[in-house]
């Protein structure tokens, strides 16, 4: 019988199929990625619309609205998102990838375009918890679907342009939204960006295998899906380390997506349009950089390096350049300030890729990965929630944007120390003897 470690290894080098199918032609596995990438840039762009509407004065005036009510409206999103991260792992750990996200997203664009109709802030609130609860399948579903088809070798470039979705969804989003506020109004840019995405299911549902288990491989499924049970991965320091690190290192990004826009226009003087323009230059940096990263990691792995120690390394550089947005709090000088705003979260890209494929696809037994990622996916939601809040509430009593940004340097320092000594092999999840990932 192999350790643990070895048997994690062993399996995250066969690329298997749920649900009893083959592994897709090599074609097909990376063009379905590519249309899962671009499921995830609708959601982002969904997600972080409501920023740019929450630096507008006519939609601030709409609703009445505070720097804690705007830090209140931009954290609701994640607490139905957090509350149903592992259900959603459950669910397609057990019943696969396809059904659950096709009702999910037809779920989500919906209501992304049903915020442009609401009247009152307890609508919009409304609004935002759908949207948050739909979207919870989107993380766990595309990490299930990459860890059945693609091997350690591959992961890290698969990992990478899948989070080019992630990463030019705000990119895209930010100047998207400004674009259409400024030509409609805000209530036009809630009905067209949430409408639009709806196109993304022609594909998805001509190009992906139903995997949803038949009624003689549920039993199967269902046991593989248990094998590793959930006490283990409670039990595991390097779970636990890991929910540090996606906190911290989301902590930034969800500030950058939340605050952000506010910042520029408010703090630094940009128009609406010039903050679209840099938000887009800041969230295509971290998008390009995480891609040539996971690619730069495989290689290395693919000449003998070893997968912990080589993407350790780039997440420990990617929070260390990341905390050099303090400098740009502590400048005067806009075109200072602007320069370390992109270079900073661009250089997160440095630990996106590789933190991900590290945290959820490497050291992670292979039944657990749903589970696992949607435990982790808490810890997302949970910087999602505290971000901007505790950002509003910070800009509030300090009066400015320097101390919600000593906060972020804070995180990242944290985020880097916790990659270094807690992310270990020997501490993954125990797979119990006799079964077989």
């Amino acid at each position: 019988m192999a350790s643990t470690s070895e048997a994690a290894t062993i399996s995250a080098n066969e690329p298997v199929a749920a649900a009893a199918a083959t592994v897709p032609p090599a074609w097909k596995r990376w063009s379905i990625l590519a249309l899962l990438a671009i499921g995830a840039l609708i959601a982002f762009v969904d997600r972080t619309s409501i920023s740019s509407a929450l630096a507008t004065p006519s939609f601030k005036a709409h609703f009445h609205l505070s720097n804690l009510d705007r830090g209140w409206i931009n954290s609701a999103f994640f607490w139905s998102y957090a509350a149903l991260q592992i259900p959603m792992g459950w669910v397609v750990d057990r019943y696969g990838v396809k059904r659950a996200y096709t009702i999910c997203f037809v779920l989500w664009c919906a209501a992304s375009a049903l915020t442009g109709l609401a009247t009152t802030l307890m609508a919009l609130i409304v609004m935002r918890l759908i949207v948050g609860a739909a979207e919870a399948v989107v993380v766990p579903a595309s990490y299930r679907w990459i860890r059945n088809n693609f091997h350690e070798g591959e992961s890290g470039t698969a990992v990478g342009l899948y989070m080019l979705g992630n990463k030019f969804g705000p990119a895209i989003g930010a100047p998207v939204a400004a674009w259409l506020i400024v030509a409609q109004d805000w209530r036009a840019m809630f009905v067209i960006t949430g409408a639009v995405g709806l196109v993304w299911l022609l594909p998805w549902l001509f190009m992906v295998k139903n995997d949803l288990p038949q009624k003689s491989e549920m039993v199967a499924v269902r046991a593989k899906a248990s094998a590793v049970p959930i006490k283990n991965i409670l039990a595991s320091p390097l779970v636990w380390g890991t929910l540090v690190v996606n906190f911290c290192y989301n902590y930034f990004t969800f500030y950058c997506m939340t605050w952000m826009p506010a910042y520029l226009v408010e703090h630094r003087g940009l128009s609406l349009a010039k903050m679209g323009l840099y938000s887009f230059f800041s969230f295509a940096g971290i998008a390009i950089v995480a891609l040539v990263a996971g690619w730069a990691a495989d290689r290395l792995i693919a000449r003998g390096g070893d997968a912990v120690v080589v993407r350790k390394s780039f997440v420990v550089a990617g929070f260390l350049v990341a905390s050099t947005v303090i400098l740009g709090a502590k400048t005067n000088d806009t075109a200072t300030a602007l320069f370390w705003n992109v270079f900073s979260l661009s250089g997160l890209g440095l630990a996106t890729a590789n933190n991900l494929a590290l945290c959820r696809l490497t050291l992670i037994p292979k039944p657990a990965v749903g589970v696992v990622t949607g435990i982790q996916q808490v810890a997302v939601s949970l910087a999602g929630m505290v971000a901007p809040i505790l950002s509003g509430w910070l800009l509030d009593v300090s009066g400015g944007y320097t101390a919600p940004m000593y906060v972020i340097f804070a995180f990242l320092l944290l985020g880097a120390l916790t990659t270094l000594f807690v992310l270990r092999r020997e501490w993954a999840p125990k797979v119990p003897e006799g079964v077989e990932i």
